[in-house]
């Protein structure tokens, strides 16, 4: 896992999941970081980050996916051009 994004489409909810590389080799963590795109063209709504094991962060991944959320390119981040 390096990078990936789910979006809930009812309300535009997002999260990025993107890992910890100074945690990676010894005990891998992800970052999980919520936040909503702005529809005024404004930066994104970085509302909170976590900081998971691996294996919470793909039980967490699974089960939004269940729930409905669907997978999205990048939105902030590193990843997005500006």
């Amino acid at each position: 896992m390096r990078e990936g994004w789910l979006m809930d489409p009812r309300t535009r909810w997002t999260y990025r999941f993107h890992r910890d590389d100074r945690s990676w080799s010894q005990d891998p963590m992800v970052f999980v970081d919520k936040g909503r795109p702005m529809t005024d063209g404004s930066p994104p709504l970085v509302k909170s980050r976590s900081h998971l094991h691996k294996d919470q962060a793909e039980q967490m991944w699974k089960d939004l996916v269940v729930g409905g959320w669907k997978r999205v390119p990048a939105l902030w981040g590193a990843g997005v051009d500006v």
